[in-house]
């Protein structure tokens, strides 16, 4: 019965994808769903998003739940009769599913809800695909009182029945940067006219690769990759100015600073060599989901008592601004295994929709145990 209802929400969110901050039609359809279950909804003045609680009757400690509710600017190619009904727009990300099995657990948790010995504030938040939402939130007081937070990502390549786990850092801090080389233009006959800025940024981007090789230990990790380069008008006139852009990934504060650091100087080294000048404009994304290792035995627990199996997971490079609910408090993120057939932001991405119903058990129990645990150690 659940399990088909939570089917049911997924599909409807998938047909109905909305971009960060656009997501106005998802937070009414999720605020129907909670108030038709009788789920009380605590208003924070967000634009787009919805905060709901569920317990609280007892006082005691309030832990948090958080799944992302917005979609991306990628058209749908999954050929499914559910497939996305707004061209351009898609969940290829499966932030639907986070949200349905989010709301799966807010349902359990009613069922129950006289039994709780503390208060469970289900975050449904906007904008994680901008790493605006977060920040959202926390503003919004959503956190106030809040003493341990958990979420999750759906994982293609994990079988369904399966669930990652991992202390420490899980995902990466992610950073843009955009580059301008200033030179100066001529006739691409008579280069010695000019300081051709074409040249000089591709040693730029060929310097820039030394940074994590020469700068970051063997033992860590870290990503530098220019993804997009322009410059020019015309086939014999070499342009004065030329613009790269790309992103920084790392699992390290200590490795963050450093690098962004060596970025400005081998930028700056490389462009008065060849006679030019270079500006760099930072991007700041999110920092390192890192998990707190005290939450640990919770999430192994919960797993188990709802028969998911616990496998060891590799950091992902990619980006995610849960990360920023953990500079605040005690949080913990995992990665729930979905038998995907593509990756994230793919156009022909899907889920196993059997991880549903499993997933928002495992989130209620978990809710549950980080009540009990808090409960003993105040």
């Amino acid at each position: 019965m659940l399990e088909q209802q939570l089917i049911e929400i997924r599909r409807h969110l998938h047909l109905n994808p909305e971009l960060s901050h656009e997501e106005f039609e998802t937070t009414e359809s999720i605020r129907g769903w909670l108030e038709e279950a009788g789920i009380k909804v605590v208003d924070y003045s967000l634009a787009t998003g919805i905060i709901a609680e569920v317990g609280g009757h007892h006082g005691g400690p309030i832990v948090a739940i958080r799944a992302d509710i917005d979609a991306l600017p990628i058209q749908e190619e999954t050929g499914l009769p559910y497939a996305s009904l707004i061209p351009g727009k898609m969940h290829a990300c499966g932030h639907d599913f986070h949200t349905a099995a989010i709301l799966g657990a807010a349902l359990l948790l009613k069922q129950r809800e006289q039994e709780l010995k503390g208060t469970v504030r289900f975050i449904f938040q906007p904008a994680e695909e901008k790493a605006k939402g977060a920040k959202l939130v926390i503003q919004s007081g959503a956190l106030e009182g809040v003493q341990a937070i958990f979420g999750m990502h759906n994982k293609p390549d994990l079988p369904v029945g399966t669930i990652g786990i991992k202390s420490g850092a899980l995902m990466a801090a992610a950073d843009g940067f955009v580059i301008e080389v200033k030179g100066v233009g001529t006739h691409a006959a008579v280069p010695e006219a000019g300081i051709d800025s074409i040249v000089t940024a591709a040693h730029i981007v060929t310097a820039l690769q030394s940074i994590v090789s020469r700068n970051v230990s063997s033992l860590q990790s870290a990503v530098i990759s220019v993804t997009r380069i322009h410059s020019g008008t015309a086939w014999n006139v070499i342009s004065d100015k030329a613009i790269l852009d790309g992103t920084i990934r790392t699992f390290d504060d200590k490795v963050r600073s450093r690098i962004l650091e060596r970025f400005k100087q081998v930028v700056d080294g490389v462009a008065i060599a060849y006679g030019a000048t270079a500006s760099v404009k930072w991007i700041a994304g999110p920092p390192s989901v890192h998990n707190d290792s005290s939450l640990e035995r919770l999430t192994i627990e919960a797993a188990n008592s709802v028969g998911l199996e616990v496998v060891a997971v590799a950091p992902s490079p990619a980006g995610e601004d849960f990360a920023f609910y953990q500079k605040e408090i005690p949080g913990f993120f995992v990665f729930m295994g979905t038998s995907g057939r593509q990756e994230w932001h793919h156009p022909a991405f899907d889920i196993d929709e059997r991880a549903l119903l499993i997933s928002a058990q495992y989130f209620a129990n978990l809710s549950e145990r980080a009540i009990h645990q808090l409960l003993m150690t105040d």
